[in-house]
């Protein structure tokens, strides 16, 4: 294999990565957004959806480049939503 070949392989992963964390990163936000929301006008919410994305996001991170982001309580969305 080719130099060139090999560190187009590897960037292409990396980009793919990159990618799929930025999707994942865009639901995670889209369902933040919905649990206050719900939060606000006082009806019920979990933070169920939120961290099934946000363990994506982790399993990615550990292979590398991603950032992690943190686990969601029901408590940080009514904090957030209090503001």
């Amino acid at each position: 294999m080719s130099v060139h070949k090999a560190i187009s392989e590897h960037v292409n992963k990396q980009n793919k990565k990159i990618n799929d964390f930025l999707s994942l990163d865009h639901l995670r936000e889209l369902y933040i957004e919905e649990a206050v929301t719900l939060c606000k006008a006082g009806q019920p919410f979990t933070t169920e959806k939120i961290n099934h994305v946000t363990n994506q996001i982790n399993e990615l991170a550990r292979q590398g480049i991603i950032p992690t982001r943190k686990l969601v309580t029901v408590e940080m969305v009514k904090e957030y939503a209090l503001r």
